[in-house]
């Protein structure tokens, strides 16, 4: 499996991925959305936005970022908003 086989990552965001170590979709669900888009941030992207940190989340789950939960998507405000 690709990682632009999970749900919300395309070319890009498969590139900035893999720029930062993170090659597989299981590498990913290890490190987690919050730090794959830490790293991305740190990296490669600065102006990494608040869509990207969702994009990562759904991923991780496997799911659409607009099927993410209110309580996940407030918890990754806070998270971004903390940066």
């Amino acid at each position: 499996m690709e990682l632009t086989d999970l749900p919300n990552i395309g070319p890009k965001l498969a590139e900035n991925l893999c720029r930062v170590g993170v090659t597989t979709p299981e590498q990913l669900r290890e490190l987690g959305a919050q730090e794959s888009f830490l790293r991305i941030r740190a990296q490669v992207d600065p102006t990494a936005c608040f869509h990207q940190l969702t994009a990562l989340a759904g991923a991780e789950d496997g799911i659409p970022k607009k099927a993410l939960s209110q309580e996940k998507k407030a918890a990754l405000r806070t998270f971004f908003d903390s940066l």
